[in-house]
């Protein structure tokens, strides 16, 4: 069975990169913190917490020009982003794996 993730990074390494945009961009981190109920002395531990993981990157997901914008600064691929939000959400509606 070949994993998804052979070419492409893990998923926590997709996460810790969007965590580490976010520090560098205030306004985007406050609506993250805002959103999440996270208070910033808690980042650092949250990154253990697939909870976290999953929220963080639909945060991202859930705004394509956040989506972008992370990507073009970053120079991630949207589909890496993509990947590791499908392995810490879960199966949604479009995959067919839902109950």
């Amino acid at each position: 069975m070949r994993s998804e993730f052979v070419n492409s990074p893990k998923p926590d390494e997709t996460a810790a990169a969007v965590l580490q945009w976010l520090a560098n961009e205030p306004d985007m981190l406050g609506r993250f913190l805002a959103l999440s109920g996270v208070q910033p002395m808690q980042l650092r531990s949250a990154l253990n917490d697939p909870g976290f993981l999953a929220g963080l990157l639909d945060f991202v997901m859930s705004h394509e020009p956040t989506l972008l914008e992370f990507c073009k600064v970053s120079e991630w691929k949207p589909e890496d982003v993509v990947a590791a939000w499908r392995h810490y959400s879960g199966p949604g509606r479009d995959s067919g794996q839902h109950e």
